[in-house]
């Protein structure tokens, strides 16, 4: 894995490896002494040409657990909004010396334009690129449902006979096409729910099933449901037209008391944040004993440093590798 573009583009080996390495790395992170060796002496830059709180935070984190530098690159104020091209911009950051470049940007292809443009010669981590994929958020869902769901026969296995609710705003959403990727690739069964209007064109051609009917998924039993955000920002007004108004959006599609209780208690509520209470699901659903979604956040970080270690390490075939080396030593 030279790169991380794409949650389809990894093989079920490829996923389990990642997941098995984060699953290493967060139990180093229940130490005293949270930082580890590996990355010392490399330098990981985020670029990020998109506004983003959780995810800068949580690869910055995880880069200097690792104890790698980190420089934090954001568009507003830089060169880029004087009008400098992502070529420009990519070929500077080269000349600086980047081990590592973490992607975030508005345009879909974007970071694998960076990656196999040859204007920079350091592995590509895409961190979200219009409404095309978010691959590392899709490993910590991944991460966070194996963790519940396998228990401690976790190590080395998939997702295989567990079934996910997929529900809300599908069409502006790069987790909800990131997740189905990389769930299906696990072995997962995905359904998506939601109105016609917020389903993009092509999703039949998506490994899941579709569904308008939010009461008749849930009465299915689930094992985990994830709720996505509305992303109004991308509509033209509250609803754009995507939907009557947010309390009938609300009422049809949103995660509340009745319908997490029809879900049953072993079923994992989760959302990849920041949440609109009171729209896609409320703040009892999201306070609930079943809900995992501040565990996501924190699950981000030990994946985010299970893909830049398997990444930036240094060693050049990691098939196999099911625990990291360095990590066991450090144990």
């Amino acid at each position: 894995m030279r790169h991380l573009l794409s949650a389809h583009d990894l093989s079920r080996e490829e996923a389990v490896l990642i997941l098995d390495t984060a699953a290493a790395m967060a139990a180093t992170q229940q130490r005293e002494m949270k930082k580890l060796p590996p990355l010392r002496g490399k330098t990981v830059v985020n670029l990020f040409f998109e506004d983003s709180t959780r995810t800068r935070i949580s690869f910055e984190a995880a880069a200097k657990r690792l104890s790698a530098d980190v420089i934090n690159f954001s568009a507003k104020g830089s060169s880029v909004s004087k009008g400098e091209s992502l070529k420009d911009t990519a070929q500077t950051l080269q000349a600086m010396g980047a081990d590592a470049v973490v992607i975030r940007h508005a345009a879909s292809g974007a970071p694998h334009r960076l990656a196999t443009s040859g204007w920079i010669d350091a592995p590509v981590i895409n961190a979200g690129d219009g409404k095309h994929q978010h691959p590392t958020q899709a490993l910590l869902d991944a991460y966070t449902m194996r963790r519940h769901l396998r228990g401690e026969d976790a190590i080395g296995s998939d997702l295989a006979g567990f079934r996910v609710l997929v529900v809300g705003d599908v069409l502006h959403s790069r987790v909800a096409r990131s997740n189905v990727d990389l769930l299906h690739t696990l072995g997962a069964h995905v359904t998506l729910v939601a109105p016609p209007t917020l389903l993009p064109v092509g999703v039949g051609t998506w490994p899941c099933e579709v569904s308008y009917d939010l009461d008749a998924a849930v009465a299915a039993r689930p094992d985990a449901i994830m709720m996505l955000r509305v992303q109004r920002e991308r509509m033209s007004s509250a609803g754009g037209g995507f939907f009557p108004s947010p309390q009938e959006y609300s009422r049809k599609y949103g995660l509340d008391g009745a319908r997490l209780r029809a879900l049953g208690p072993d079923a994992l509520v989760m959302h990849p944040g920041p949440m609109n209470r009171g729209l896609e699901i409320s703040a009892e659903a999201a306070d609930s004993a079943q809900a995992v979604i501040l565990e996501q956040v924190t699950n981000g970080v030990a994946v985010r440093m299970a893909v830049l270690y398997l990444l930036l390490a240094g060693a050049d075939d990691r098939a196999g590798v099911s625990t990291p080396e360095l990590v066991k030593d450090s144990v």
